[in-house]
């Protein structure tokens, strides 16, 4: 009987963390950012119009496989976390369209490139 609780409990909490937005959008500033700190395994891609079909833009991963020479050939690229982005990029919150947050990312040089994040990978803070 202990041994069935513990699997459940155990269970529930993996489904408690999966729920989690890992990535945050700042109030003020519309920045968008994931910590480097996480301690959740988690896969989350932006695409290029709101619809988990298209072409994936951008992605960030707690897998070193995914980040590592870009897995995916995001064109913005593959990361763990947004610290891990260039100096000088940037991603900020536009709109909410559907199930999908309107994001712009914004290079160093101003270059701006418009992609969309599932709503369920991030909370406005």
């Amino acid at each position: 009987m202990k041994i069935a609780l513990s699997i459940c409990l155990s269970f529930l909490i993996s489904l408690s963390s999966l729920a989690q937005p890992i990535g945050h959008v700042d109030k003020k500033t519309k920045e968008f950012y994931i910590h480097p700190d996480l301690k959740i395994d988690y896969q989350v891609f932006g695409y290029q119009v709101a619809n988990n079909t298209s072409q994936k833009m951008i992605c960030f991963s707690s897998h070193m496989g995914d980040v590592k020479d870009n897995y995916n050939r995001c064109p913005l690229g593959s990361y763990l976390d947004t610290g891990k982005m260039k100096p000088g990029d940037k991603i900020l919150y536009l709109s909410n369209v559907g199930n999908f947050g309107k994001m712009v990312f914004v290079s160093g040089s101003g270059k701006r490139t418009i992609f969309y994040l599932p709503k369920s990978s991030f909370a406005l803070k």
